[in-house]
């Protein structure tokens, strides 16, 4: 489990990264709408590599036929991140930035895991659960000030 935290935080450390890089795509492209459809081309180019490097099987009509349609809505929810990203970012700086953003995962994860919504199993809202948002929250302000 602490191997798997680690490297959340790892993988977090990534945003602001993305983040700075994206934003002076925009600079380059002039609209953050092009700028996440580059973004999303690259990305989808690296999987495709990764795909085909590591012989992984993708059973798209499968999976068309047995999935639900607002599963297929991660990409776009990713391009509107990208999107409202790039025009957050040199607004706000990537501390207000990304601690806004983890304030906002935050609560809505609790929501989340309080219902068990989209696979995940569910943890109801606990005192101690509310606190650690309610911190995460008032670390957004203090970064803010």
């Amino acid at each position: 489990m602490t191997a798997l935290l680690v490297l959340a935080v790892l993988i977090g450390a990534l945003l602001p990264v993305q983040t700075g890089v994206n934003a002076q795509l925009r600079t380059s492209l002039g609209s953050p709408i092009a700028t996440a459809l580059v973004s999303f081309g690259v990305g989808t180019v690296g999987l495709l590599v990764a795909v085909v490097s590591l012989r992984i099987p993708l059973p798209l009509g499968q999976a068309w036929a047995q999935t639900r349609w607002w599963q297929f809505s991660g990409g776009l929810l990713g391009a509107l991140y990208i999107a409202a990203v790039v025009v957050l970012a040199p607004r706000l700086g990537a501390a207000t930035l990304i601690a806004a953003m983890v304030g906002g995962q935050m609560a809505a994860s609790l929501i989340v895991d309080h219902f068990g919504w989209l696979g995940f199993p569910t943890y109801p809202i606990s005192a101690l659960r509310l606190l650690g948002a309610v911190l995460v929250i008032l670390g957004v302000v203090l970064i803010r000030r």
